[in-house]
């Protein structure tokens, strides 16, 4: 709103000028004028044209800013279940180490009760 603003004064400036140009300059003057005028014409589609460049551009980062909260997001969802498949991994495997423990205990126990005096062979021997 502040560029059609600015805008429309310089053209009110340009008419103000050209009312306030002598008689005998006119044709110099007129000149002059447009070629500022066109000048000033072209300035303001430059500015229009990066204003608009600029909203993309902020509506691009926005998209992006989004974008990154939704994966840092999904990121931090993701975090927790390896962090629960680790721990349920962890147990199973210290659950392993009991079971393994426990039956070499018993075989160790098997193995002693072989050895022991008057412990029959299982082929009756």
């Amino acid at each position: 709103m502040r560029s059609y603003i600015v805008g429309a004064l310089l053209l009110l400036g340009a008419a103000v000028t050209q009312a306030q140009t002598p008689a005998g300059d006119a044709g110099g003057g007129d000149a002059l004028i447009r070629q500022k005028q066109q000048q000033t014409t072209t300035a303001y589609r430059a500015l229009e044209q990066a204003q608009y460049e600029a909203k993309l551009a902020e509506q691009d980062f926005l998209n992006a800013r989004e974008a990154h909260g939704a994966a840092q997001k999904q990121a931090d969802e993701r975090k927790k279940q390896l962090d629960a498949a680790g721990k349920t991994l962890d147990a199973a495997k210290a659950k392993v180490a009991r079971a393994r423990k426990t039956y070499d205990d018993a075989l160790t126990a098997v193995e002693q009760a072989w050895q022991k005096p008057g412990a029959k062979q299982p082929d009756g021997k």
